[in-house]
């Protein structure tokens, strides 16, 4: 399909996935020939991203963050290399599966290590691990007991959950670990495991940690990564020094992410982080469906400073711009002006409250007001034909 436009959003946050933006915006579009390719950053929404550009939905029973069960999903392809899994940390651990309260000491990744553990022994050799919207700061550690990491402390028994307990961690066994199959994790956050810009100072108050919890949550993650530092067993500690690669490890960009949990795969499983939106692009063949294209189209909810700092809409941009496509982008709402828009790649950006200044009707109305946003794109940037 050549002359087409493609419609590449991420989620409305609270109103809308991405696959139903992507499908007001065809509506709105009227006539026009175009092609829905759901995007995603990593975070909150990826799996439904790739399933909607023909990845194939699983759903199994995991762990909650809170210690129930919880019915989650992830994605699988056959792909000529093996068979790869997208596993979304928020589908098992994300704040949204907990039944209630906050959790800040106690929640667990465990699930996510469920899901992972789940998709190997169904025949995937690569995990790609989205990490965003988590409601544990354990630094991976459920994760890594979920895969046959045993955590134990001084009487050698297995750590309960949560990052709290992590203070009392002695001794780490990873000579069980369920093993054949190599992981990425997507993820847009830079933050360290540790420190003022780490895990549990920066995020730990999201997920309803008070200060005297974020001093807990840190002394546990310190512990942690203190540990792992001197254990034997990890995977690549017979080719590495044990002491300067976890500690390496905890100050690397991205070790931080979904409350320690990239620092958890990059220790327990020996992952690579790569940039969120740009490696999902790739899984979804951004660059097949572009070529060719007169228009693109991408948004989200909210856009603001952080879309300005590599966010969905900017990755989408920065890979149609390699195409010469321009961009425009829809959204709930904006504060961003054109100019800075304009450098990051972004010709033009539609938002809800131009047509609807009354943000609750927006959440609520998003898709008919979506509809009516696309028609005005189409009527200013589609109208020679």
């Amino acid at each position: 399909m050549t002359g087409h436009v493609v419609i590449a959003p991420d989620k409305f946050r609270g109103s809308l996935t991405s696959p139903e933006v992507a499908a007001h915006v065809a509506a709105g579009l009227g006539d026009v020939p175009a092609i829905g390719l759901p995007v995603a950053d990593g975070g909150d929404g990826t799996v439904d991203a790739v399933v909607a550009s023909g990845f194939t939905r699983v759903e199994t029973e995991v762990t909650g963050p809170a210690g129930g069960q919880v019915r989650a999903s992830y994605a699988v392809r056959n792909e000529p290399g093996g068979r790869v899994a997208v596993v979304e940390l928020a589908e098992a651990s994300g704040l949204r599966r907990l039944p209630g309260d906050l959790m800040p000491l106690t929640a667990t990744s465990r699930g996510t290590g469920e899901l992972i553990a789940h998709a190997v022994r169904h025949g995937a050799t690569r995990i790609v691990l989205g990490l965003g919207g988590s409601a544990c700061t354990d630094g991976g550690a459920g994760m890594a007991q979920a895969l046959g990491v045993r955590l134990l402390n001084a009487e050698g028994d297995d750590l309960p959950p949560g990052g709290a307990a992590l203070r009392d961690l002695h001794t780490i066994d990873a000579s069980g670990r369920l093993r054949g199959f190599e992981v990425v994790v997507a993820s847009d956050v830079d933050n360290p495991l540790l420190g003022p810009y780490g895990a549990a100072a920066v995020y730990g108050p999201q997920k309803g940690a008070s200060a005297r919890d974020v001093a807990v949550l840190e002394a546990g993650l310190a512990r942690l990564a203190a540990v792992a530092a001197h254990t034997h067993g990890l995977a690549g500690a017979a080719e590495h020094d044990g002491v300067v690669r976890a500690m390496g490890v905890a100050a690397r960009p991205g070790a931080g992410a979904a409350g320690g949990v990239g620092f958890g795969a990059l220790t327990f499983l020996g992952a690579e982080i790569r940039p969120g939106i740009g490696y999902l692009l790739d899984l979804v063949e951004f660059d097949r469906h572009v070529e060719g294209a007169r228009l693109v189209i991408t948004g989200e909810g909210s856009m603001d400073e952080q879309t300005l700092r590599g966010k969905a809409p900017v990755g989408v941009a920065a890979a149609a711009a390699k195409h010469g496509v321009p961009v425009v982008a829809v959204c709930g709402r904006r504060s961003v002006g054109d100019e800075e828009l304009r450098a990051a790649g972004i010709e033009a950006a539609y938002a809800l409250t131009d047509i609807e200044p009354d943000v609750s009707r927006c959440l609520a109305e998003a898709g008919p007001l979506l509809e009516q946003l696309a028609a005005r794109v189409a009527a200013v940037h589609l109208a020679d034909g």
